[in-house]
């Protein structure tokens, strides 16, 4: 299995940390919050990672290089200066990533989730990783229905984690599935990944897992800091 990270977003909420460092550079519990990723997914036997760039993507390059030193081979899918979305971005990463399903993990995320427990091969077009809605954001995303597969709407709304199983196919009609949506007429296109997974969800092709252990979206200096020290109090 390869693996995907998202890196290539602009962290403007995390300004001035991102004005000369990427998001995902930024340290937390001692360490680079990618590099967090890049153990755990060494760890679960993933070997060969894409990670997309591009604002500030020199500075990823250099500190991540070839992935040597994390036991694993790092292969870049490097946007341009803007980035494309996540949408548009896992389509420009796609022939990197084979035609077996893959692992794709947010880069501004930090969770404990057993990559490992994950499915390897899930029979829908997406597997999501779910957990109740943060503080600062209470809505959520999407509902999980008692047979696990994912809808759009529903009473109780879980929040994407940013972690997920995928498969290549549910690229199959992006444009069909996005048609109308922002940034799909670009080129290259730019649109959100939600959009597509809307669209799957309608033929109930997305499934999911409610995960109750730790994660934290690092969308604030704030949440950085928070996370940080709960970290570097667990690590010494």
């Amino acid at each position: 299995m390869k693996a995907l990270i998202f890196a290539a977003g602009k962290g403007e909420r995390m300004r001035p940390l991102t004005e000369h460092t990427p998001k995902p550079l930024l340290s937390v519990g001692g360490k680079p919050l990618i590099a967090w990723h890049l153990e755990k997914l060494a760890a679960a036997g993933i070997r060969e990672i894409v990670i997309n760039s591009a604002w500030l993507a020199s500075r990823l390059h250099d500190a991540l290089g070839d992935g040597a030193h994390w036991g694993v081979r790092i292969v870049w899918s490097h946007e341009g200066a803007e980035p494309l979305e996540t949408g548009g971005g896992l389509l420009h990463a796609l022939p990197l990533l084979g035609d077996a399903p893959f692992l794709v993990v947010n880069g501004d995320v930090y969770c404990d989730v057993d990559f490992t427990a994950l499915p390897r091969t899930p029979p829908t077009l997406a597997h999501l990783v779910m957990v109740d809605p943060p503080a600062h954001s209470a809505q959520g995303d999407f509902a999980l229905g008692s047979g696990g597969l994912l809808h759009s709407s529903g009473e109780t709304l879980l929040t994407y984690s940013g972690i997920g199983v995928y498969r290549r196919e549910l690229f199959a009609h992006w444009q069909r599935d996005v048609a109308g949506t922002a940034g799909a007429d670009t080129t290259p296109p730019t649109f959100r990944l939600a959009a597509l997974l809307r669209a799957a969800m309608a033929r109930n092709a997305v499934s999911g897992e409610h995960f109750s252990g730790r994660w934290a979206d690092v969308g604030t200096p704030e949440r950085l800091a928070v996370l940080d020290a709960a970290l570097r109090g667990e690590h010494g």
